[in-house]
């Protein structure tokens, strides 16, 4: 495939999945590493080209959802240092391992965390913020699953911040804002690894996505709470039984 057409296709793919990533508070890294491994990109050139490209995403989506006012600063604090040491040694596992092994298991995992916030949703609980989820524990164990998966900090992060009560705005912008903390740190960790090669696909996702932010942040501020939580849920658990078919396939 020639760089221009490549530039294109992924410029396209960065739009959708910022626009999701934006307004959902995940699937950004797992619906660009999905399209990427298509085209038989290895696990970890995968990985490091996704999260080079979200380091520029979600920046412009951090700053647009504490415009907004879609940030819990003490929610921020407490994931983001542990993102960061998780990220960046998964990053640095993930040049050593084959990152396809794990993803069926995060991926159970996140089904369940699905078919959890879909309960809630159509049950009408109150949304009440909860610590049961222990973000710095989560940030760590998001941060790692992240960088081995390709992506997986929104799913991992939001999905049990929201299956705990958090305010989903208030969740989807704030773990937004973490993530450009986490992907930072993991692109550094595979540069200084690996290396970064695939600069056609990069500039899409990074073009693609810097357009997009704006609008996923925008979109959070107007969807309702419930909506959310519907939307939230179907689509982890759709992206979930897609990744363990294709494992077990």
């Amino acid at each position: 495939m020639e760089n221009n057409e490549q530039f294109l296709i992924f410029l396209v793919v960065g739009f959708i999945a910022q626009i999701i990533d934006g307004s959902l508070g995940m699937a950004y890294g797992v619906s660009a590493s999905s399209f990427l491994l298509t085209f038989g990109i290895p696990p970890a050139i995968a990985s490091s080209s996704v999260h080079a490209a979200e380091t520029f995403t979600t920046f412009v989506s951090g700053l647009s959802h504490w415009r907004l006012g879609n940030v819990d600063w003490e929610l921020v604090k407490r994931l983001a240092l542990p993102g960061v040491i998780g990220g960046v040694s998964g990053a640095y596992l993930l040049t050593s391992i084959d990152g396809d092994a794990i993803r069926p298991w995060i991926s159970a995992y996140l089904l369940l965390m699905g078919v959890r916030i879909l309960f809630k949703a159509f049950r009408n609980l109150p949304v009440e913020a909860s610590l049961r989820a222990h973000p710095s524990v989560l940030g760590l164990v998001g941060g790692f699953m992240d960088a081995i998966g390709g992506g997986g900090w929104g799913p991992v992060v939001t999905t049990t911040l929201l299956a705990d009560g958090h305010p989903p705005r208030q969740t989807v912008g704030s773990v937004n804002l973490t993530e450009f903390f986490v992907t930072f740190s993991q692109s550094v960790t595979f540069i200084l690894t690996i290396g970064l090669t695939l600069w056609p696909v990069i500039a899409g996702l990074v073009l693609g996505g810097v357009v997009a932010a704006p609008l996923g942040a925008l979109a959070a501020r107007k969807i309702p709470a419930r909506a959310m939580l519907i939307l939230v849920g179907l689509t982890i658990i759709l992206l979930s039984v897609r990744t363990i078919v294709l494992a077990l396939s």
